[in-house]
């Protein structure tokens, strides 16, 4: 696991529809430039304000349309499964998740906020996608074993 980038889509328009416009450009960008083999996105949670969770909702749908627009499999994380795998406790903070992912990464400094959670997710999927497909290795071997 190697860091190439990171950043954030950043809209400063007011209008939601060009706001997602911007959102579905910029990560249809980012895939375009980074050649990624997956895409892996935080699942949605339940916010106390509901107008905030129905625009994170839509922003992430439009997220995930431009991944399968480019034939990218979706992975979905709930927070608190990033946060265990990578701090070690589910109800970590963010400080701990920044200072995890810039020691994960051997970065010169913690990256901001939300450039560290979307790393997180990169790290929590790399570490889940290595262990399934060892333990698909491991029933496979044994699966061989019986038929001999």
């Amino acid at each position: 696991m190697s860091y190439l980038g990171s950043g954030c889509i950043r809209t400063k328009v007011d209008d939601l529809p060009s706001r997602l416009k911007l959102i579905y450009a910029g990560v249809t960008e980012i895939i375009t430039q980074f050649q990624p083999d997956y895409f892996a996105i935080e699942q949605v949670f339940m916010a106390k304000n509901a107008d905030s969770a129905l625009k994170l909702g839509q922003a992430r749908g439009v997220a995930i349309v431009a991944a399968t627009n480019q034939s990218l499999p979706v992975f979905e994380y709930a927070a608190r499964q990033v946060k265990q795998t990578v701090v070690g406790i589910g109800s970590a903070e963010k400080s701990q998740v920044q200072h995890m992912v810039r020691t994960l990464l051997k970065l010169p400094a913690n990256p901001q906020a939300d450039a560290a959670d979307a790393l997180a997710i990169a790290i929590t999927h790399c570490h889940i996608s290595q262990n399934v497909a060892q333990i698909s290795e491991t029933r496979l071997n044994l699966a061989r074993g019986r038929l001999r």
